[in-house]
């Protein structure tokens, strides 16, 4: 397994800024945020560390340079939006970014876009099903096109008043995952597995690496504390962020010691890259730098 990092967090780096502090910390890659230039429409969705809209051979060529000079490999090309999203026009400008997302990708000689499914939150899971079928058999079938796989990350996307109450991505569950496999069989659809939202969502995280072995792409290492006490008084059907928060790794309630078992006993030789979202962590850029090095430190030691 290769220890990556997700650049979201470096936000106030630029690419050149960033791969050599990545380098530096003993990172193997990194999954580069790739949304388009502008204002953030939430909390680390905005950052845009490689432009894949104005993506010149010239600047190919020297992000190829950079990336051999540290010794850092692109594990993937992120992209996180709601490409069901109810508005018309915000949904299709979220599917042409992808695509992209997607042509850069190739462009880029990687093999791997990282993203949602997306959904309508006023809607349930079967009328979202239903428009899965009709976006995103094409959005597959030009990934394929193009010779790169999708992991799609299994976070709900519920945080916020505005997602309420399903949430902005469907790909929540094993039980989901199997019907979005059976809707879109192809091989390179596949799964970013993030234990995190598992633990707040209250289901097994280590059992469905088995089951899905041969679909997960790429992992996530990030940790996700629930306070119990905050449940006791809200409920499961409060907005989750009443009762958790997500922590850098092992400062919350993931057992990282039998995740990493885990992907050893399925054989997973991919990338696994450190996804850092602790507000405990981010008064200052030293704050965030720091707690980039410490969730790299912690993780080091199960992986060699």
């Amino acid at each position: 397994m290769k220890l990556g990092l997700n650049t979201a967090i470096l936000e106030h780096m630029t690419f050149d800024e960033l791969v050599p502090f990545v380098s530096k910390i003993g990172f193997e890659s990194i999954e580069v945020a790739c949304w388009p230039q502008g204002e953030a429409e939430r909390r680390y969705a905005g950052v845009s560390h490689i432009d894949v809209t104005n993506l010149t051979q010239d600047k190919i060529d020297h992000i190829h340079q950079l990336t051999k000079e540290h010794h850092i490999e692109i594990a993937a090309l992120a992209f996180y939006p709601n490409t069901l999203d109810p508005d018309p026009k915000t949904r299709q400008f979220n599917i042409d970014h992808l695509k992209k997302v997607i042509v850069a990708a190739n462009q880029l000689g990687v093999e791997l876009v990282t993203t949602f499914i997306g959904r309508d939150p006023k809607l349930n899971m079967d009328e979202n099903l239903e428009i899965m079928k009709e976006v995103w058999p094409d959005i597959v079938k030009f990934a394929k096109s193009h010779n790169i796989k999708i992991a799609i990350e299994n976070c709900p996307m519920w945080f916020t008043n505005d997602e309420w109450p399903g949430g902005k991505n469907l790909f929540i569950s094993p039980k989901v995952w199997r019907k979005v496999f059976e809707i879109i069989p192809d091989d390179n659809l596949g799964i970013n597995y993030d234990p995190s939202h598992f633990v707040w969502q209250f289901v097994d995280y280590i059992k469905p690496l088995y089951e899905f072995k041969d679909r997960i792409f790429m992992v996530h290492y990030k940790d996700m504390k629930v306070y119990h006490d905050r449940l006791n008084e809200v409920g499961t059907t409060a907005n989750p962020t009443e009762y958790m928060a997500p922590k850098l790794p092992g400062l919350g309630d993931v057992d990282w010691s039998q995740y990493v078992s885990a992907l050893n006993d399925i054989n997973f030789t991919g990338h696994g890259c450190i996804e850092v979202e602790d507000k405990a962590y981010e008064n200052t850029t030293d704050d965030i730098e720091k707690s980039v090095e410490l969730s790299y430190r912690y993780l080091r030691q199960y992986l060699i």
